[in-house]
């Protein structure tokens, strides 16, 4: 039986073990969209939060990025990437452990991670091949554009599980599977948790509308960037999103993105999956 979309959502909101980002992500976030904050004032928070710091110089140092020399200070890394870029990988590295631990549902989670962070790879990449602006939020909003799935297998393992049955039964798409069982998406799921966080429309909107991108008004280049990285990253066999066959391409993102199929292959061949889980791991 469905379960209603309001009872559902209801039902998700009453659960106190949610997952909340770090304070000091929060703080930054908020920082980084002030015109009088400084690089400095923005390193200064990262670098009082250990952990934090150590995940966002490891992610500065791998092979993701590239850089010839070590980056050994988050003020650093900040003057060679920018603010919104060490937004980005400082929430990155906040929603790391969410993905890796397996909690008592059972459900191994690492798939669907590294279906996760090859996605946020590719996203980058078409990124930067169609000039978006803010790179970096295409990265982030790959990340985690499946965090509804995740609150799904955490927070209701008896309905996901029927999800991916039906799915595999009946030859489905997971999301035609998830409408099905609970009348809504793990897409809208993310968007009610990602609201919670306080975050910018111009991150949710990617990760909400990423199998809907023609509904995107806030941020439409970077939701198509997403649903296209998300369908490449299924075809490439990177990780495992639940999902058995490749997700249809809207042509509305096709056409946003205006990209040749060459671009598309040029961007399969800079994928290296080593490289992906290791920049992460």
């Amino acid at each position: 039986m469905t379960i209603s979309p309001d009872i559902l959502r209801a039902k998700i909101e009453r659960i106190t073990t949610l997952p909340t980002l770090p304070q000091v992500v929060t703080k930054i976030v908020a920082m980084v969209e002030s015109p009088t904050t400084s690089v400095a004032d923005v390193g200064k928070v990262i670098a009082k939060d250990q952990v934090l710091s150590a995940r966002v110089l490891k992610l500065v140092n791998s092979a993701f990025y590239g850089f010839s020399r070590p980056v050994s200070t988050i003020t650093h890394a900040m003057v060679l990437l920018g603010f919104n870029v060490v937004k980005g990988l400082a929430m990155s590295a906040s929603v790391f452990d969410l993905f890796q631990q397996e909690g008592g549902d059972g459900v191994d989670r690492k798939p669907l991670w590294d279906h996760s962070i090859g996605t946020a790879r590719i996203a980058g990449i078409l990124a930067q091949k169609v000039k978006l602006h803010e790179p970096e939020e295409a990265v982030v909003a790959g990340l985690l554009h499946d965090l509804g799935k995740i609150v799904l297998c955490a927070h209701l393992p008896e309905e996901f599980a029927t999800i991916i049955d039906l799915a595999k039964r009946r030859n489905l798409l997971m999301l035609d599977a998830e409408v099905q069982v609970l009348g809504t998406t793990h897409a809208a799921i993310g968007r009610w948790l990602l609201e919670g966080w306080k975050l910018p429309a111009k991150l949710v909107e990617p990760i909400a509308l990423h199998h809907a991108p023609h509904l995107a008004r806030e941020a439409p280049l970077t939701t198509a960037i997403v649903h296209l990285a998300d369908i490449l990253c299924i075809a490439a066999s990177i990780g495992d999103s639940g999902d058995a066959k490749i997700l249809p391409l809207s042509h509305a993102a096709w056409n946003l993105l205006g990209m040749t199929m060459g671009q598309v292959e040029e961007t399969l061949c800079e994928i290296d999956e080593q490289e992906i889980v290791m920049a992460f791991a």
